[in-house]
């Protein structure tokens, strides 16, 4: 099957160096945002998909990957929603698609509800619905920062397995060589602010369609939680992946592109 990568690039914008990693190149723009400790790159074999319908960029969020890191650097939500939105209009991307996953997906309602994002269609992949007063994130911090210390020492990933078991072994191998990546400042300040932001204050400002996928066996959106969001946003597109985990595509890779496809219309 023929390849759609393209390029891999650097882009200045809210004042950070951004990477983004682009496929196909032709169609409507797709920008897609990853999750708290998931470099571009890890979701390149979504973004060959994508990109044979979409002119697809897949994104470092700040702190991750090959875009801008440090100490210095604020990460919170309200500064990674700010670059999405910068981004978007960096690259000069209209009527476009914003998607992401997990906090990227917290990234993408943020940036369209208070940033101008300005995206034509909304796509949120299994976003965390926890924040002050609401059940905790059903995760553990150690699961990050044990794995990404064990990336920075240097390991295999036959390593990554006790942390993803189900994943591949190109899978866990590419996870093996890019965690060290993550920073772990930025990786504690999402993980803090899945319990600290409240994300639910955004969906009644939302006025494109959105979609918002669960993944059915992740325990992270329940089903009060989708009643709850329905009635915050009357209109949104609840699809669920029945047998996949939080980690959607790796899951069930077939079930990510058709949920997504058909909010979009489009055959993936």
């Amino acid at each position: 099957m023929t390849r759609t990568f393209l390029h891999g690039a650097n882009v200045r914008a809210n004042g950070i160096r951004q990477h983004v990693l682009r496929f196909g190149g032709r169609g409507r723009p797709l920008l897609l945002l990853p999750g708290i400790t998931s470099p571009a790159i890890t979701w390149a074999f979504v973004g060959e998909r994508l990109g044979r319908v979409f002119d697809t960029y897949v994104v470092d969020i700040r702190g991750r990957g090959l875009s801008e890191s440090g100490d210095a650097l604020d990460y919170g939500l309200d500064a990674m929603a700010a670059d999405a939105a910068a981004l978007a209009e960096a690259l000069g991307l209209r009527n476009y698609v914003l998607a992401g996953h997990s906090m990227g997906a917290r990234i993408a309602l943020r940036a369209q509800a208070r940033h101008g994002a300005g995206a034509a269609q909304l796509a949120l992949v299994d976003p965390p619905v926890s924040g002050p007063g609401r059940r905790p994130y059903p995760a553990n911090l150690a699961w990050y920062v044990d794995s990404i210390r064990l990336a920075a020492a240097g390991c295999d990933g036959a390593a990554m397995r006790a942390f993803c078991p189900s994943w591949s072994e190109e899978q866990l191998g590419l996870r093996a060589e890019w965690l060290h990546t993550c920073h772990e400042g930025a990786v504690r300040t999402a993980f803090a602010d899945f319990q600290n932001d409240d994300i639910h204050a955004d969906f009644p400002a939302l006025a494109c369609p959105t979609l918002l996928m669960v993944a059915g066996r992740a325990g992270v959106i329940t089903p009060a939680d989708e009643d709850e969001i329905r009635t915050l946003c009357p209109a949104i597109d609840i699809r669920r992946v029945a047998d996949a985990g939080h980690m959607i595509p790796w899951d069930d890779e077939a079930g990510f592109h058709a949920a997504l496809g058909g909010f979009l219309g489009v055959q993936l």
